[in-house]
């Protein structure tokens, strides 16, 4: 693969083109990925390019580094954990929670009255709400914010399926992620479809930057945390 100047450092698109080769199934969970001296001869890079790309693949939770055997796939998402740390939906789902997609509704919005969106947004952008059940219980409401310059699914029922998924393949490669956490009262129609009326809720903000550090996605979150607390589970 030919590497070019004007996309980067070449670690970063050595790193990307190795991600999606993982999640394509071009090297599937639980192989070795090429060692070092092959890729090097492949992207005609140096040792330490090669490794900082296979670090940042660690670090998102897609491959390990096992001393004397290689780089195993640990995991062919599109979106792997955002650290080391075990994700949340995958710390519920491991414990024998059922947590479920809901309800969603995608619309257009014109941000330019909008004092926040219009920091970060051009003219429009799309707003993709999702509610989440817990065991059949209204527990999570998103409202994910995605520029319009997109050409994002009109069918709801595809927002079922993780989002992050579907960036991905308009070619979006997540760099960093960036989540504030605080309580704030939801508006009506939120606190009405978590049952949780007029009372203040945990809310997750989150920053979702592309590899030019570009913002793809602002976020806001509401947990309903009488079901269930908001947990970080990190393995250490």
């Amino acid at each position: 693969m030919r590497l070019l100047r004007n996309k980067g450092p070449f670690y970063i698109q050595v790193k990307n083109e190795l991600k999606d080769r993982i999640i394509q199934g071009k090297y599937p969970k639980n192989s070795l990925i090429p060692p070092e001296p092959v890729l090097e001869k492949e992207f005609g890079v140096s040792k330490i390019t090669i490794r900082k790309a296979v670090e940042l693949l660690a670090n998102e939770g897609y491959v390990e580094k096992q001393s004397g055997i290689g780089t195993k796939v640990l995991d062919n998402r599109a979106i792997s954990k955002l650290s080391k740390g075990q994700g949340f939906s995958e710390y519920l789902l491991s414990n024998g929670y059922t947590l479920q997609k809901d309800k969603v509704e995608i619309t257009k919005v014109d941000i330019t009255d909008h004092p926040i969106l219009s920091m970060f947004f051009d003219s429009e952008c799309y707003c993709i709400e999702r509610l989440y059940t817990l065991n059949g219980e209204p527990y999570i409401h998103f409202t994910h914010y995605i520029p319009g310059y997109f050409s994002l699914p009109v069918d709801p029922e595809m927002f079922k399926e993780s989002l992050y998924e579907i960036l991905h393949e308009k070619g979006v490669s997540f760099n960093r992620f960036q989540d504030e956490f605080g309580v704030d009262i939801p508006d009506e129609k939120i606190a009405n479809l978590l049952n949780k009326p007029s009372q203040p809720l945990f809310q997750r903000t989150r920053y979702s930057y592309d590899i030019n550090e570009q913002l793809i996605e602002y976020s806001i979150a509401y947990y309903n945390t009488d079901l269930h607390k908001y947990v970080v589970n990190f393995n250490v």
